[in-house]
């Protein structure tokens, strides 16, 4: 089965700033996987490095057991991407035309369309709004948007960075459930960097918590989740 992705003593450094300090994580095919900490702990950028938008100082990353180049675009097509942190939405463009921009990497482009239609299931705002421009959309649908163009590219590994960032607690849980949903209908590996700790680890079966770029803890989901360290640090409890 496709979507295995591994990560072994990753090194990124902006100029003299170490961003990423040796960090090794993995996700089994069709896992859901989290990845938590604070801001500038360095999640979104192993989430770059993934995709080759930065540059690795040394270390290694496979998908499905083959190595990945580090350049841009490599990752993409071995079957892996990403909705970005924003959402990097194209606003005066309509939502169909957005998610179609997902779908030219798509890895069975005679099912493009039945992808976009398998999108619009899972997100039927999207459906209703696909001839409205992107940026009239709310946050929570720009999220959707972002999700779903990333699904256009068909890929066996989604890695979504902060789905819920700046979303109203309502959306957050049906953006949950969503995924959820995602992973259990296509056995889509899904690689969560969050904030929201809490909503990551009760999603996920396993989790990894990230400090100034190194992996502090790991265990399932429930375990970090019932962890005194983890309640303190990201849980408020």
């Amino acid at each position: 089965m496709t979507g295995q992705l591994e990560i072994t003593d990753l090194v990124v450094r902006y100029g003299p700033v170490e961003a990423v300090r040796g960090i090794s994580l993995s996700a089994a095919a069709g896992e859901i996987v989290a990845l938590v900490g604070s801001n500038g702990a360095g999640k979104s950028t192993t989430l770059k490095a993934i995709m080759g938008m930065c540059r690795r100082t040394s270390g290694e990353i496979r998908v499905d057991g083959e190595p990945v180049p580090d350049r841009a675009g490599a990752a993409l097509t071995m079957g892996v991407s990403l909705s970005p942190e924003g959402r990097r939405m194209f606003p005066r463009m309509s939502v169909r035309e957005n998610l179609l921009l997902g779908a030219h990497a798509a890895r069975d482009r005679s099912r493009i369309n039945a992808t976009l239609q398998q999108v619009y299931d899972y997100f039927p705002r999207l459906h209703e709004r696909q001839g409205q421009m992107a940026g009239s959309l709310s946050g929570g649908e720009q999220q959707m948007a972002a999700i779903g163009r990333a699904l256009m590219a068909q890929p066996t590994i989604l890695m979504l960075d902060e789905p819920s960032l700046g979303i109203a607690p309502i959306i957050v849980q049906e953006i949950g459930r969503i995924i959820r949903e995602i992973n259990a209908e296509t056995g889509l590996t899904i690689l969560l960097v969050e904030q929201n700790a809490h909503m990551a680890l009760a999603l996920s079966s396993r989790g990894f918590v990230l400090e100034s770029g190194e992996v502090t803890a790991s265990g399932s989901g429930r375990e970090l989740l019932e962890s005194p360290e983890v309640r303190e640090a990201y849980l408020g409890l």
